[in-house]
């Protein structure tokens, strides 16, 4: 059994990042995320670059690949990407109208891929799926 997730200690710069993704309404990109902390003494990409990848490595955001962009983990409470890792794999449903991100997890997915992993011999270092189309109130 995996120890509870404790949140790591934050540099200024992570928990101001952290916060802007957490009080974000959609992902927001690093460029973004420069431009609103331009007052909290933000001038450089890579100070926001570092943070984000901390913040990544603590298992405490996600960076969406088709997006270029990042959102905080919806389950960080749950212990699912970050510390004990209680689970591998996370996806996320992408609405190309509205811009909503929904994160979940399936562990039939996540097995199903891990049994094609082992059978060819490769090691997977994370696992990212991202379904873009119309979340149910952009389809209705």
């Amino acid at each position: 059994m995996n120890a509870p997730f404790v949140t790591p200690a934050l540099t200024k710069n992570q928990s101001l990042v952290f916060d802007v993704l957490t009080h974000a309404e959609a992902p927001v990109s690093a460029y973004t995320i420069l431009d609103r902390l331009r007052d909290h003494g933000f001038r450089a990409p890579l100070q926001v670059y570092r943070a984000l990848d901390k913040l990544t490595e603590f298992g405490m955001i996600h960076r969406l690949e088709s997006l270029n962009a990042f959102v905080a983990c919806a389950h960080r409470e749950s212990d699912c990407c970050g510390g004990g890792h209680g689970h591998g794999s996370v996806a996320f449903a992408i609405c190309d109208s509205c811009g909503n991100v929904s994160e979940f997890h399936d562990d039939t997915v996540e097995h199903r891929l891990g049994d094609w992993a082992k059978a060819k011999g490769f090691k997977p270092a994370k696992t990212s799926i991202e379904i873009r189309g119309l979340c149910q109130d952009c389809a209705a």
